[in-house]
């Protein structure tokens, strides 16, 4: 294998780890260990207009947080089974799934009772 070729590939990120911008470009979130499983906190609010508080939280005493450093996906293991996602544009939770593409993306996909919805989320 050329050299340069080997290099990229250790380089390059793998598995869920890293920095990933939602699928509305509205945020940065990063994703890495939290203890025994892999959490994701925002790190950056991209957008401009979005709120920069967390005021859809359903806990009033929350309303007046930072989106930045809130944790937005919890409790997935390494290879995004069963987990937890928040969605501070409404202040709702979701039972999540993450999927690594083979282009590198990363399909997050949020259900309540039987109805899902999957968007698509960039690595940075």
């Amino acid at each position: 294998m050329a050299p340069i070729l080997l290099a990229m590939l250790l380089a390059a990120p793998t598995g869920l780890a890293g920095n990933w911008v939602t699928a509305d470009a509205s945020a940065l979130v990063r994703i890495g260990p939290c203890g025994a499983s892999l959490c994701g906190r925002v790190v950056r609010v991209l957008a401009r207009g979005v709120p920069t508080i967390d005021v859809h939280n359903p806990n009033r005493a929350l309303r007046g947080r930072p989106l930045v450093g809130v944790q937005v996906l919890s409790g997935f293991t390494p290879s995004g089974a069963n987990g937890r996602g928040y969605n501070p544009q409404t202040g709702r939770s979701y039972r999540t799934t993450l999927r690594l593409n083979a282009n590198g993306t990363l399909r997050v996909t949020g259900c309540v009772a039987m109805i899902c919805r999957s968007q698509t989320w960039t690595r940075r």
